[in-house]
């Protein structure tokens, strides 16, 4: 079994920064699709990015350009950098991991779900 636990997440100033992180534990996670998925009050799961065990990474459009996924293979964790942050960035993040291959940007595809930090930014 394969737990995941997100933290990093707080209270930020529009145009600020914050580095989530994400590890996991119950099994090395190098080959496995890792991605970042938020939830904003009254609104649907939506995609964040993502990034496959060959580095290839995927990120939505809201968010390309200032928010980066990465991972350290060593440490078992995937990070999702979250710089120049907006009021609309405000959700609870969660990551998530699978194993398969297919689409990344739908919960669907997803086996392993953490339980979400909070981001709030102030405008």
């Amino acid at each position: 079994q394969v737990q995941l636990v997100e933290s990093g997440g707080g209270l930020v100033q529009a145009g600020g920064s914050l580095r989530l992180s994400c590890a996991a534990s119950g099994r090395t996670l190098n080959n496995y699709v890792m991605g970042w998925f938020r939830q904003a009050p009254g609104k649907e799961r939506e995609f964040v990015a993502a990034m496959t065990g060959y580095g290839t990474t995927y990120c939505a459009d809201s968010v390309k350009g200032r928010f980066t996924i990465s991972r350290d293979n060593d440490k078992n964790t995937v990070y999702l950098q979250m710089n120049n942050l907006k009021p609309e960035d405000t959700a609870v993040y969660s990551c998530a991991a699978s194993s398969r291959r297919g689409i990344v940007g739908v919960t669907s595809f997803y086996d392993y779900w953490g339980q979400g930090t909070q981001v709030t930014v102030s405008s």
